[in-house]
């Protein structure tokens, strides 16, 4: 009888696993939902009624388990290269002629070119076919184990098809993304509880993947796109286009819109096609990556100190679009500047609609004499900020005026005042309403007290219902008080609390950061931190002494010395210690592989956050500075970097990539030695 059952249930996950593929990969499903349930249900009810023969590749194991405390480091058995980067045709050409002289001019070679998925690069080991082990990049030597989140993904097979003819050892490297459909559902469920939001698609894949919960990645709709190999214990084709095939023989899926080229013209021709098409993908895409075809070849092409020389990332400009500004508002800021904001016909953009954008300042607006009624170019500054580049003045309407700036605060009427400088105006008034909802925004925020699911949404209801007045009475705030404002649930309510409790533990430093003090930025607030060791201290020290100190100076001593002498300010801060907020100084650094070294940091970076790369500069020893001095050992330069590249180049400041940063932090790491076979000649 047993036997029967272990038949049934052997015949049901082979039938689901065939559906899920037609369904997920193939896009061509077989069956209705309801026909699939009805499966599915079957085969849980008899695993539930026989848990003996329960597997970890069974489909049900796809829904998560109990949630983690956090994750296993997994060694790649094979390096997660990076890719250099292109901008133009011309760039592609020179490629094309630095492959040329490696091989010779006899040498015959084509190229496969493949759009770039804004997304997370992910490693998948399947060993006998089943799918064992999941693990980001990380920093391409090691990266997190990640596999429980990745079982939840409906494209990536746990069991592999064609089971005779996969290698024993089969590791497969890709993108997980997160479809432009699911990107904007996440984004408004998040905005309707008050949560902020993510910047972009690849952003809420990254998080998605990095939940501790894998019944929350569940629900966010992610998917995969298989693009190279890892190790293989037995070679599965002679050209990178065959490797793609065997990929789609064992179920892997494979972007459909891989292209092979016979030269680098025609690899120019499939990058403009795609860029001008890009819109309308379900997902997005950044570039394009062109990579050598012939396996054997690549071997001889070999690599840069970071990079493969086979292959090359062609980078897309910056997306643009035209639309019409509606109306001008002015915000208030944290410190009470009186910032104005264009508000315009809502526009897709690099994977959001985009309604607003900020002018800076008043002086900026004036320069750039943006109206209401004008027609305006936008774009995203490292695909996450927009704004306005260009005004379109042969489309402005006759009837057009100068903006003129605004004499009193917008929220509570108080006359402006501009700065000394003479750029920005400024609210003067401490009891305004609209400072309050930006001071607690910052305070709550990411790279502060990081207050988890508090955002604008919520912070904007908790000030107009009179609950919060200030930063102390976030942390008396009960479940009950939640749950009397309007739209928020009692799992939402639970989890706010939970995460204003955990933020009682931030380091000083953060905690200094968070207050709002004028002037002071995180920089500031860890010389304060490191200086003194204490809150107290910070609180009494002298001006005299705050000007000493190197990075602080006359300007921002008289900032600190005038916050901690207002007791307002100082009773605050004495309900937040009461509240439990802890405040302390940890000095602990992870390395000293960075001791001595001042870095500056500019451009849009792929595998950090600019605090997260800051945060590491500081954990090992590092230094990190604003801008560009001669005293500056290392720019550590993303995409975009601009004028601090340039004024770097000229002091003769030494430019490094993340990867090359990557390679400093794991500077005293043992090396190993790897086979031919697992040199990275396969991935990218």
């Amino acid at each position: 009888m047993k036997e029967d059952f272990a038949k049934r249930i052997e015949h049901l996950r082979h039938d689901i696993r065939r559906h899920d593929h037609l369904y997920y990969v193939m896009a061509q499903p077989e069956i209705s939902d309801q026909q699939y349930d009805r499966l599915f249900t079957e085969l849980k009810d008899l695993e539930k009624a026989h848990p003996e023969f329960v597997t970890p590749d069974s489909p049900t194991q796809r829904v998560a388990g109990q949630p983690t405390h956090g994750f296993a480091q997994v060694r790649h058995s094979s390096p997660m290269l990076s890719i250099d980067n292109t901008y133009n045709a011309d760039e592609l050409r020179a490629f094309d002629a630095r492959v040329r002289k490696i091989l010779g001019p006899n040498t015959e070679y084509d190229y496969v070119v493949e759009l770039k998925i804004d997304g997370l690069a992910i490693s998948l080991r399947y060993e006998n076919a089943r799918l064992v082990t999941a693990a980001t990049r990380g920093d391409g030597v090691t990266g997190d184990e990640v596999t429980p989140n990745v079982r939840t993904i409906k494209s990536v097979p746990l069991v592999l098809h064609e089971k005779k003819s996969v290698p024993e050892i089969f590791e497969v490297r890709g993108e997980i993304y997160m479809p432009t459909s699911s990107f904007t559902a996440l984004n408004q469920a998040r905005a309707a509880v008050g949560e902020p939001l993510f910047a972009n698609p690849r952003n809420a894949a990254a998080g998605s993947l990095k939940l501790l919960d894998s019944s929350i990645t569940a629900t966010r709709k992610l998917a995969f796109f298989a693009y190279a190999a890892g190790e293989i214990s037995e070679e599965v084709a002679d050209t990178h286009w065959d490797l793609l095939q065997a990929f789609k023989k064992f179920g892997l899926p494979v972007n459909p819109h891989i292209e092979k080229a016979a030269d680098i013209d025609s690899v120019i021709k499939i990058c403009e096609k795609w860029d001008a098409k890009r819109k309308d993908l379900p997902y997005q895409i950044d570039g394009m990556v062109i990579k050598v075809n012939q396996l054997n070849l690549r071997e001889t092409l070999g690599f840069t100190g970071r990079a493969p020389r086979w292959c090359i990332s062609y980078k897309f400009a910056a997306e643009q679009a035209a639309t019409k500004v509606l109306s001008i508002e002015v915000n208030v800021g944290k410190s009470g500047i009186v910032t104005p904001v264009a508000i315009f016909d809502p526009v897709a953009l690099a994977g959001t609609t985009v309604k607003r954008a900020s002018l800076h300042n008043f002086e900026e607006l004036a320069r750039h004499d943006i109206r209401v009624g004008d027609t305006v170019i936008i774009e995203k500054a490292g695909e996450i900020i927009p704004q306005v580049i260009e005004v379109k003045t042969d489309l402005r309407p006759a009837h057009t005026k100068p903006y003129k700036p605004p004499q009193n605060c917008p929220v509570c009427s108080s006359e402006l005042v501009k700065d000394p400088q003479g750029v920005y105006l400024r609210c003067l008034n401490t009891d305004c309403l609209g400072t309050l909802n930006e001071r607690l925004i910052y305070f709550a925020g990411r790279d502060q007290m990081d207050i988890r699911s508090v955002g604008p949404a919520l912070i904007d209801s908790l000030v107009s219902s009179g609950l919060v007045n200030n930063f102390a009475d976030l942390y008396k705030l009960k479940k009950e008080d939640l749950l009397s404002l309007e739209r928020l649930a009692e799992k939402s309510a639970s989890n706010i609390i939970s995460a204003i409790e955990q933020s009682k533990h931030q380091p000083l430093s953060r905690f200094i950061t968070a207050l709002g003090i004028r002037h002071i930025g995180s920089q500031s607030a860890e010389i304060l931190a490191n200086h003194f060791g204490s809150l107290d201290a910070i609180i009494n020290a002298d001006i005299e002494t705050l000007e000493t100190l190197e990075g602080i100076g006359p300007i921002l001593a008289k900032s600190i010395h005038q916050y901690f002498r207002d007791p307002a300010n100082i009773k605050v801060i004495h309900q937040l210690l009461a509240a439990g907020v802890q405040a302390k100084h940890t000095s602990q650094k992870a390395s000293s592989a960075l001791e001595g070294k001042t870095f500056v940091v500019t451009g849009t970076l792929q595998d950090f956050s600019r605090s997260e790369i800051e945060q590491a500069i500081k954990d090992n020893g590092g230094k990190v500075s604003s801008s560009v001095s001669k005293n500056t050992d290392y720019l550590l330069a993303g995409a975009e970097a601009g004028s601090k590249l340039q004024k770097a180049t000229e002091l003769g400041v030494t430019v490094i990539d993340e990867e090359e940063f990557k390679k400093m932090l794991a500077s005293d790491k043992p090396k190993q030695k790897k086979p031919l076979r697992e040199k990275g000649l396969f991935d990218a």
